[in-house]
């Protein structure tokens, strides 16, 4: 004796519902990253290269190929220093 397939629909839909959140958390975190994959095992050098490619164009992973930095980007140094030193 068969199972009818009605028994089935909820496993079905409950499959295609765990389909698409993924689907879509993956896409939502490939365009947080400009259209790149996102990074794993990042180490503090992957970290330190990502943060300044974000204070030079805006995004942890994007790139530029100018010589030299946009105006303002001297002071805009993430070391923080003591009041009293300044």
């Amino acid at each position: 004796m068969g199972v009818p397939f009605e028994a089935l629909l909820p496993y079905g839909i409950m499959i295609g519902m765990f389909a698409f959140s993924a689907v879509s958390v993956g896409k939502l975190r490939e365009m947080q990253n400009g259209g790149k994959r996102a990074r794993r095992g990042l180490d503090a050098w992957d970290r330190t290269v990502m943060e300044r490619d974000r204070r030079l164009t805006g995004f942890a992973r994007g790139q530029t190929d100018k010589a030299e930095a946009p105006p303002g980007f001297e002071l805009n140094n993430p070391w923080r220093m003591e009041s009293r030193f300044l």
